[in-house]
């Protein structure tokens, strides 16, 4: 019961940022570090990333690689973190205590995921 609404919220919560990452694109684009290129499409692309990693954790069939999938975009977006916090917060209204604790709080996301993206015990585990 627990795991499933982890699920549900997990994929509100990427679901909601993806749509966001198309919607208004401008703050995600504050916080692309500038040595990265074509900052645009890199936030479409997490934002899709988003979208289908969050869908993908409601459907059992797709439930594993999207944990993965969101695995490997945390670690990716792990910059933009660092690049906000060395800026304090690139122009955003973000406290500079809050830019700290985001940065360990990344790694409790995403033992989140993974933690939700496994099946319960005594299920078979879908690929």
């Amino acid at each position: 019961m627990l795991k499933t609404l982890s699920r549900y919220v997990l994929a509100l919560l990427f679901i909601g940022a993806g749509i966001t990452h198309f919607v208004a694109p401008a703050s995600f684009l504050r916080i692309v570090p500038p040595y990265l290129p074509a900052p645009l499409l890199l936030v479409y692309l997490s934002g899709a990333a988003e979208l289908a990693g969050g869908l993908g954790l409601l459907l059992p069939a797709t439930r594993r690689r999207a944990s993965w999938g969101l695995l490997a975009l945390l670690v990716a977006v792990f910059p933009a973190n660092v690049y906000m916090l060395q800026t304090h917060g690139a122009g955003l209204p973000v406290p500079l205590w809050a830019l700290w604790l985001r940065l360990p709080l990344q790694l409790v996301l995403m033992a989140w995921v993974w933690w939700a993206g496994q099946e319960a015990a005594g299920r078979p585990a879908t690929v």
